[in-house]
């Protein structure tokens, strides 16, 4: 059985806008000239490997990482497939996926670090790539998840300023 480890308390579940930048073209009655206008901004790919426990994103041409991360546990994977950001939150708030019992704490310090990229909704599970005060796990590589993706909190926070809502995320053996 799957299941997330988050329910986002805070918030909508679509917190940042996925347009920005936005110019309009070929319209007659407004002018803008061609050196004012700005290109849509790049939406980012977010390649995770499973085999190699690492995570990847490549924008503009670049690619950032590769980032060491912990993925599922055996008995709760984390899923493979072609999705794409769903929803990106501050401070995301845990909710057990076993009591039901959430959890006080935010920031850095508590169980979903500070950035949650959510990427997958299962009825009312959701699968992300999230921060952890237990940096041992990451470093490891352990696969000991719920199904979720966790990464060392500087490096999620990188990610997270990376991507946008409607980025790609591809999830590989």
């Amino acid at each position: 059985m799957f299941f997330a480890l988050v329910l986002p308390l805070l918030g909508p579940t679509l917190p940042f806008a996925a347009v920005e930048n936005s110019a309009v073209v070929n319209n007659p009655a407004i002018e803008t000239p061609a050196a004012e206008l700005k290109p849509a901004p790049a939406i980012a790919e977010v390649e995770l490997s499973l085999k190699e426990r690492a995570i990847r994103v490549r924008r503009d041409g670049q690619v950032y990482g590769p980032w060491p991360v912990a993925i599922g546990a055996p008995a709760t994977p984390t899923p493979k497939g072609v999705y794409q950001v769903q929803n990106k939150l501050l401070n995301p708030v845990y909710q057990s996926p076993k009591t039901g019992s959430v959890s006080g704490a935010v920031g850095g310090g508590a169980p979903l670090g500070d950035r949650w990229i959510g990427f997958l909704q299962k009825g009312a599970d959701q699968f992300g790539i999230h921060g952890t005060p237990w940096p041992w796990w990451v470093e490891w590589r352990g696969a000991i998840t719920h199904g979720c993706v966790r990464m060392l909190n500087d490096h999620v926070r990188k990610l997270f300023d990376l991507v946008e809502v409607g980025s790609r995320v591809v999830v590989k053996d």
